[in-house]
């Protein structure tokens, strides 16, 4: 199992982008459920799972020390516990799907979860917060949905904070499915994901996530706003792009984010793109916006060495894009 000890702090240490209001740590003082009495041997998957139902805000009382928790059954929101649910493991928390399993679940327009609005697939709760932890062998391959092997949400609003993400996997092929890490569909009102001073694989063997597209980050529709992060060492393993071409799965696009649709954007400032590898389009980036109406937006930025073995755009090292225009680079290095 991932040793998280291995890996990166959360962030990216050269970032220094300001953040939003929106994009803030939640407050954590009055929490619902406190995972744990004290010691490691209280803080449990289960318990952890028990919490995660119950919704609203979720710290833990593990010992002094690192602790990892590793789950047998993926930790599901029930939508009408929130609207607020925060899940804050106060750095030193570890989650772990040792392999087996989802780590995170949200979906809005799942019956079995409960149908809150009559439109699940733009509501403005539960507005999930996860911050201060760090998410380990995630694996989503054969789910359905698919993609998210840490965590997936569908609906209502994601945040994520100071978190790191490591040997997250999902489907090794396809021409739709991905995010290793975290894949995401249909935010309230369209407003954006937050991805704040968190970091997504590493350079040590086995610290990368993996899935068929979108290595770390992945959704359709979606829009992300990623501030402060590291993305290192993450991989797109698919084969055939997408549209699958003829004789091949799919996939492959993507190597650290992935995002597919219509009108949408992906806006980094401070974010470290490195070593990400896709066997088709987008060693670190793929950004197809199908209507041409999204746009990509690259702010004091360094994406270096992400091969794209199949096609990328021209004069853009490891991207591939189609939006309203060429992305907009300020005071960034690409190559």
């Amino acid at each position: 199992m991932t040793n998280p000890d291995a890996g990166p702090p959360a962030g990216n240490p050269d970032g220094g982008c300001d953040l939003p209001d929106e994009a803030g740590l939640a407050d954590v003082s009055q929490p619902r459920t406190v995972v744990g009495d004290g010691s490691p041997a209280s803080c449990t998957g289960a318990a952890f799972v028990d919490a995660v139902a119950k919704g609203g805000v979720i710290t833990f009382d593990c010992g002094p020390d690192p602790v990892t928790i590793t789950l047998e059954e993926t930790a599901k929101i029930v939508n009408d516990t929130g609207p607020e649910i925060v899940i804050d493991g106060g750095g030193k928390v570890t989650l772990s799907g040792g392999g087996e399993v989802r780590i995170l679940y949200q979906n809005t327009c799942d019956e079995a979860q409960k149908w809150t609005t009559p439109m699940c697939n733009n509501q403005d709760h539960p507005r999930l917060t996860v911050q201060n932890l760090t998410f380990v062998d995630g694996q989503a391959a054969g789910e359905d949905p698919g993609g998210g092997g840490a965590i997936f949400v569908r609906g209502g609003r994601l945040k994520v904070i100071n978190a790191r993400f490591f040997n997250n996997r999902c489907d090794e092929v396809g021409p739709d499915v991905g995010g290793g890490a975290i894949r995401v569909f249909d935010q309230f009102d369209d407003q954006p994901v937050y991805v704040v001073n968190s970091t997504f694989g590493g350079l040590e063997d086995g610290l990368g996530n993996v899935c068929s597209n979108g290595g770390a980050l992945s959704s359709i529709g979606v829009s992300y706003t990623v501030l402060n992060s590291l993305f290192v060492g993450n991989r797109a393993i698919g084969d055939g792009a997408n549209p699958a071409q003829d004789g091949t799965p799919g996939g492959g696009s993507g190597g650290a984010i992935y995002n597919d649709g219509n009108t949408f954007t992906l806006s980094l400032c401070g974010v470290a793109i490195t070593d990400n590898h896709a066997n088709e389009g987008g060693g670190a980036i793929f950004f197809v916006s199908n209507d041409r109406s999204g746009t990509l937006r690259i702010d004091r930025s360094e994406l270096r060495r992400n091969p794209s073995d199949g096609f990328e755009t021209q004069g853009f090292p490891g991207i591939f894009v189609l939006a309203d225009g060429d992305p907009l680079v300020t005071d960034s290095v690409i190559e």
